[in-house]
Parts: C-alpha cells; sequence; structure tokens
C-alpha cells in the first residue's frame, strides 16, 4: 500500500493526498471511519493516471463526489477514496445549455443558471452535493429528476483507459439509479438543456423551495438527505412514522422528528449507531407493513 500510494503522490503532488483520512470530515452525516487514503486529482489527465494505477493493483478503490449521500462504516475503508473536488468544477453556458463538471456544487450550478435566466434547474438548486452525485443517482425533489434535464455526460472508465461521452438516454437513468452504478465509470463533466425564462420567476421559484426544504426538513443538523429510498406505492417517512418511530434514537443518531425519511446526527452519533437505527427502522416497517426499506445512503467499509 505505501509503495502504491508513493505513485499516487508523484502523480497529484502529496498536498493532494491525505493517508489514514477521517472521513466524518469528508462526508455530510459527519460520522464514520478512516480511509487508508484519499486523493483529490487536479485534472482528467490525473484523474485518469490515477485510475490506471488503481486498476493494476490489488487495492480496492472507490470515486466519491461532496460526500452527502455516503457513510463510511466506523471500522473504515481499507484502499483509496478518490475525490472530485474542486479542480472540476468548471461552468460553462451557450445559450440554453449548461455544461460543468462534477466536481461543481449543485447550488453553484442553479445560481449560474438563474444569473444565465435559464429554466429548469429550480428543483436541484436545494439538493447538496455535487453534480456528479446527482448524476450517479438520478438525484430529485420536488417532482423534478437530473433524467429530465442532462443532455449528456463525458465519462472516464473505471480503469481510467478510456474517455467518452454518452447521451442521456446511454446513461440508463432511473429512481436513485444510472448504470454508473454497474460499470463504475466516472462521469466528469454534464451537459445539461435548459430553458429560457425569467429570472425573476426563477429566484421565486428557488427561493419557495429553499422555504420549503427549510420547513419541513432538517437543514440544521448533519445527515445524508432522504435516507431510505422511496418503497413502489408508499412514501418511506411516512411509513417510518406511522411505525411510531418519529424521533426514535441509538445514541445520537435519531430518526428526525421533523421528517420521519431523515436520520440525523445529533452530534457525535457514530456510523454504528446510525447503522443500528437503520436495522431497527427496517425491521419495524417490514414487521408492521411487510414493506422492506432500502437506504438510498451507499454504506462504504
Amino acid at each position: 500500500m505505501k509503495s502504491l500510494i508513493n505513485k499516487i503522490a508523484e502523480i497529484t503532488g502529496e498536498e493532494n493526498l491525505i493517508v489514514d483520512c477521517d472521513m466524518s470530515k469528508f462526508t455530510s452525516f459527519r460520522a464514520g471511519g478512516k480511509a487508508d487514503c484519499l486523493v483529490q486529482p487536479q485534472d482528467k489527465e490525473q484523474l485518469k493516471a490515477v485510475l490506471q494505477l488503481l486498476a493494476g493493483s490489488d487495492v480496492q478503490y472507490m470515486v466519491m463526489g461532496n460526500g452527502s449521500n455516503i457513510l463510511v462504516k466506523d471500522s473504515g475503508y481499507r484502499g483509496i477514496i478518490v475525490k472530485m473536488g474542486d479542480a472540476f468544477s468548471s461552468i460553462e453556458i451557450d445559450g440554453t445549455v449548461l455544461t460543468a463538471g462534477c466536481g461543481t456544487m449543485m447550488s453553484r450550478v442553479a445560481n449560474a443558471a438563474l444569473e444565465a435566466g435559464l429554466t429548469g434547474f429550480e428543483f436541484a438548486s436545494g439538493i447538496p452535493g455535487s453534480l456528479g452525485g446527482a448524476v450517479f443517482m438520478n438525484a430529485g425533489a420536488y417532482g423534478g429528476e437530473m433524467v429530465q434535464i442532462i443532455k449528456e455526460a463525458t465519462l472516464i472508465s473505471r480503469d481510467g483507459s478510456r474517455e467518452y461521452t454518452v447521451t442521456c438516454d446511454e446513461l440508463e437513468l432511473s429512481y436513485r439509479h444510472s448504470k454508473l452504478h454497474e460499470t463504475g465509470d466516472i462521469a466528469v463533466s454534464v451537459t445539461l438543456q435548459l430553458a429560457e425564462g425569467d429570472r425573476e420567476a426563477i429566484q421565486a421559484e428557488m427561493k419557495d423551495l429553499a422555504a420549503k426544504r427549510n420547513s419541513k426538513q432538517p437543514v440544521h443538523l448533519p445527515s445524508a438527505g432522504s435516507f431510505f429510498k422511496r418503497p413502489e406505492g408508499y412514501f418511506a417517512g411516512k411509513l417510518v412514522q406511522d411505525a411510531g418511530l418519529k424521533g426514535f434514537s441509538v445514541g445520537a443518531a435519531q430518526v428526525s422528528p421533523m421528517h420521519s425519511g431523515f436520520v440525523v446526527n445529533n452530534g457525535g452519533a457514530t456510523a454504528t449507531e446510525i447503522l443500528q437505527l437503520m436495522e431497527i427502522v427496517q425491521a419495524t416497517v417490514m414487521e408492521k407493513f411487510g414493506v422492506k426499506l432500502e437506504p438510498e445512503v451507499r454504506i462504504i467499509g
């Protein structure tokens, strides 16, 4: 492992690499264990070189964005985490087409669209995390999903050997899923097809959705957003609430008293506590309603 990390440092520079990295500092849950190493490539060429090096090793590795949908177990991640950071956060606008790097925060994309008077991204303006994560998960909110606005994406293969462009259809986007789950390929930039709109109307819609989010969701506490996927024919939050688990806690991990679809860190929660709470919720909902809740959050380690 040490020689592999040294080779990675030669590609990215030691300043872009953290050994024995505390992943609670890189995930929105503010919980979890350590990864053997976290590296932040500074451009596509560095990313390809790092991926090629990792693919040729026997060390496990994964790529992450802003960490807003990830929980690393307390036992940690024995391998290398490649983080898509600020180096992949460019934004270009040509008419009604917006192209952005996958490290770009969703809020920044929303503000760029607003400034250009482009509508279509409002639903996503309050989604935490990066554009790459939103593509990977086909993120959605308030009736909108990324599949509705993606035109194409530039990908790099998991082994770093190939850079190629795919259409939205070729991403095979469905509910909280893309084909990237299976291929492991990495989106490095995404082109969105938006439409001309009225800036005041766009801003008003963004403000309205932000107010709804702030009044109904525990945005003041660390979480990973909606914890469970929506089961067909149901709403996860309502099932959890109807099971009598609203506000239920395991240690400092809690089903939010504000919105039962959220699990929050009340301060110092461990990943183990969060996972124990998840299992209790799953078992209780299954027992009472016969519905299996699947986590939307990616559990790593």
